[in-house]
This record gives C-alpha cells, structure tokens and sequence, in this order.
C-alpha cells in the first residue's frame, strides 16, 4: 500500500505522515525533511535554499526523482511531499491537508523558533517559490486538488482525529483489495 500526504506549509502533512507510519508500520519518505537536510548542509536556511532551489532545478528534480522511484518500489510507505500526490502514479490514497494561513504560520512560528508575522511572510513568499517552481518544471498547478482521494481540514481536526479518518480509508481499500486489516 502506498499513501501520499500533501499540504501547504504548516499544515500538518509530517505529523499526519508519522502517526500513520507508527500506527501502521509503514516506511516514511518525506520531501520536506530531505529539502531541510540540504538546506542544512549548504548552511542556508529553508527561504535562502528555496531561492537556490528556484535558481538550479537539480534541486527539486533530484529530490522529486528520488521520492518518486523509492515511492513507487516500496511497499507499505507513506510518501510525504507537496508534489506526491503528483508525483506517485501507483498511490493508492492520496490525501492534501489543509488550513488557513493564520494556523499554519502560528504553527511553523512554533516549530521554527519565529514570531507569527515572520513565520507568515516566511510561508506565503515559500508558497510563491514552490509554486513557481512546480508549475515551471513539472506544469503542475499545485491549487489543482483533482488528484486527491480526501481533502481533509488540520485546522479542524487534530492529528487523531485525521489519522482515525484516514485509518479508517487504508482499512476499507485493505477490505477491497482483499487483504487483511492491522
């Protein structure tokens, strides 16, 4: 089985990504954590490699490949991204949280040490890049939300809440395709 967890910045895709790995035993490949880990080792921080990124497409080709064949061959994997939902043709869940602007930014305020006004300008001028970057080397329009199985709302619902929701999607296409439930 093979699901793909999708969001803007901030909007829980790596704590949804964890909580489902853990319950379910699944491997996770996660695109944020890897563009962070680059970021890191050309000591930049996530908006200055973001820039580069725009400048030398190698970046995000080669973390986009990379997610994609080792998404693609692996059994039993979260693959955690903006793009895997695009990306990953065998998926057979593809999930994109979603929550406004003021909650992902106090979020990622939280997660990075930031007050909530920067942490904004942080993720909206990071929302443009991605954008502009995905559309000019991919023509995905990252709005786009057609290749989605379930929207669901992390503003809403807490991370037991969305994983309960989506535990209860990976059991029903467990019973579809016949195999038996964890």
């Amino acid at each position: 089985m093979r699901v793909t967890i999708s969001g803007p910045p901030g909007s829980g895709t790596t704590s949804l990504a964890r909580y489902l790995a853990g319950k379910h035993g699944f491997a996770l490949i996660s695109a944020g954590e890897v563009f962070r880990q680059l970021a890191r080792e050309h000591g930049m921080d996530l908006a200055a490699f973001g820039k580069y990124a725009e400048s030398d497409p190698a970046v995000d080709r080669m973390i986009d490949a990379r997610q994609k064949e080792i998404g693609e061959a692996a059994d039993d994997i979260i693959i955690e991204g903006r793009l895997s939902g695009w990306m990953i043709e065998n998926a057979v869940l593809r999930i994109w949280l979603t929550a406004s602007p003021e909650c992902r930014a106090r979020r990622i305020a939280e997660r990075d040490g930031m007050d909530e006004e920067a942490a904004r300008v942080y993720t909206e001028n990071r929302q443009r890049s991605e954008a502009t970057r995905y559309r000019n080397y991919y023509n995905i329009d990252i709005d786009d939300l057609s290749p989605y199985d379930i929207v669901l709302s992390s503003e809403t619902f807490g991370v037991e809440a969305l994983g309960a929701i989506v535990d209860t999607a990976i059991e029903c296409l467990r019973r579809q395709r016949g195999n038996v439930a964890v």
